[in-house]
């Protein structure tokens, strides 16, 4: 008889156990989906009133979302919102995201137009993530997978993305290792910081053999209606394809691929 009653106990507890971590589950989405485009920046306070939890909670599970860089905090206000990790595990449902719906017939020409890999990057602060690609006609090629990351400072994106910033919001990523730069010294960042003036100056960014022997890498621009910059294309092919000359020509197609998406997206052609 005990050792039935034991048994039975065992299950009770692996049933409270499965119970209690559905529970869990279900309130980090609750927290999730309390965020909305009319509501995109929320505070503790704001979500455990939504969701009927305690601060103390919420603060736990918003703490936890942070670490998987599914919201993110505003350093100033306190405040959270979605982060791109969202993106990164939902790559095959992207479709209402308004800049990739209207990039991939504009990635799609461009990528016939190159023969290479055309995507479309989006800047989470830290990092240059891909929200679509279009893959090259070529079977040797470089893909870009939905939801890769980019943080290299010689990376095209990242250093298009970078071109757009202030020197000082550089110099930070720069310095405290969020961007990734080998060797860094102070000759070394000024030297990059003329290199992005450089890239903001010519429209776009190239990374030939940098950050791999094997590929390279072009990046420009994306503006939405106020001038914003909200996005990058990219095209990358392998080395042994494009010379230093091709890079040019690429660079002329993508840049007027990133001034077509940004004129569909309200912005100037």
């Amino acid at each position: 008889m005990t050792a039935s009653k034991n048994t039975a106990s065992g299950e009770d507890d692996d049933d409270s156990g499965e119970s209690r971590g559905i529970s869990v589950l279900r309130n980090g989405l609750a927290v999730l989906r309390c965020f909305s485009v009319d509501q995109p920046s929320l505070g503790v306070t704001d979500i455990a009133a939504k969701v009927g939890l305690h601060k103390s909670t919420v603060s736990r599970i918003l703490a936890t979302l942070e670490l998987e860089e599914l919201v993110e905090r505003d350093a100033g206000t306190k405040r959270f919102r979605l982060g791109l990790g969202v993106i990164g595990m939902a790559g095959p449902l992207l479709a209402d995201l308004d800049v990739r719906r209207v990039a991939y017939p504009v990635l799609t020409e461009l990528s016939r137009r190159t023969s290479e890999t055309a995507a479309l990057m989006v800047w989470d602060g830290r990092e240059a993530v891909c929200v679509e690609q279009v893959p090259s006609r070529h079977q040797v090629k470089h893909t870009t997978p939905l939801g890769t990351r980019y943080n290299t400072a010689l990376s095209s994106s990242v250093q298009v993305f970078l071109a757009q910033t202030d020197n000082f919001t550089a110099r930070s990523l720069l310095m405290n290792g969020t961007i990734d730069h080998p060797h860094l010294d102070e000759v070394a960042f000024d030297a990059y910081l003329a290199r992005l003036q450089e890239v903001a100056e010519r429209g776009f960014a190239v990374n030939y053999g940098e950050t791999s022997l094997e590929e390279v890498g072009v990046a420009a621009p994306v503006t939405d209606h106020r001038g914003i910059p909200v996005a990058a294309v990219l095209v990358s092919a392998p080395r042994f394809r494009i010379s230093a000359e091709q890079v040019t020509v690429i660079g002329e197609a993508i840049t007027e691929a990133a001034r077509e998406i940004s004129s569909r997206l309200g912005g100037a052609a």
